[in-house]
């Protein structure tokens, strides 16, 4: 069985789209507060951009965690 942490964080860009980052194995002990102050970093230095041009501000952040169980077939 594995266990996957994924945060997502969405961004607006400048063309009023939403663009999602994905962190994958993300740590247990992640705050709210880091996450918000890494979404700020990545729009303050605007070093990402999308279809939907430069990321503009933050749109929302969740952690998604799954689970998954290997099937033995013999």
């Amino acid at each position: 069985m594995a266990i996957q942490r994924v945060l997502q964080m969405d961004f607006t860009t400048e063309l009023g789209r939403n663009h999602r980052m994905r962190v994958y194995e993300a740590r247990e002990d992640l705050t709210p507060a880091e996450v918000s102050a890494a979404m700020n970093q990545i729009v303050a230095s605007n070093i990402f951009s999308g279809s939907g041009g430069e990321f503009t501000g933050k749109s929302a952040a969740k952690i998604v965690v799954s689970e998954t169980t290997e099937l033995d077939l013999s």
